[in-house]
């Protein structure tokens, strides 16, 4: 079996290591972990490994967040891969800093990447990894603050949620989504 694993973020050096590029940092925490080599092809930096059996995918898309959709549907296709072997990971406002929830549908909830993706998809039903950034930011600070990298203080602790969600990438590829989802979800 084999999946397609999409970390969000923006190219370039700029944005690297930002809160609204976790979804980046996860997959390159996988794929050293699993000995996986990166190559920039079509819409993104792929790179492929095995773990289990199953054949996953990893997509650094190099569009822009808001037209990630792009780089997802062009990668399903190409690989001829259903929505259910589909996992997207992405930053959330919503959730405490270092906090991951997994979704196997749902809204975009303000994520231009999510909203690109569901658009261009036609679809909200795909499962979706979200990894919280907290929200501590003054009004109308919001653009500012996903773009920000991490604060030294917070090193320690997004450190110890990106190996979780990298766990969490290998868990929901290999075990089924109601067993990935409640041990995720319950580990957070």
């Amino acid at each position: 079996m084999k999946f397609l694993v999409v970390g969000l973020g923006n190219p370039g050096e700029e944005y690297q290591h930002t809160r609204h590029n976790i979804g980046f940092d996860v997959l390159d925490e996988f794929a050293a972990r699993h000995n996986a080599v990166w190559s920039q092809q079509r819409y993104g930096w792929v790179a492929k490994a095995s773990a289990r059996g199953r054949t996953i995918i990893l997509l650094k898309p190099n569009t822009y967040m808001n037209i990630s959709g792009k780089a997802v549907s062009y990668w399903l296709v190409a690989e001829k891969l259903p929505l259910s072997q589909l996992l997207v990971l992405l930053d959330d406002l919503a959730l405490p800093t270092g906090k991951l929830r997994l979704r196997l549908n749902g809204g975009y909830g303000g994520h231009k990447g999510l909203k690109s993706i569901n658009e261009i998809l036609g679809t909200k039903y795909y499962a979706r990894l979200r990894f919280g950034i907290g929200n501590d930011f003054p009004k109308g600070q919001q653009s500012e603050f996903v773009l920000r990298k991490w604060n030294p203080e917070e090193m320690e602790t997004i450190k110890a949620a990106t190996a979780k969600a990298a766990d969490a990438v290998l868990l929901y590829t290999t075990q089924p989504q109601n067993i990935a989802m409640s041990s995720i979800n319950a580990a957070g």
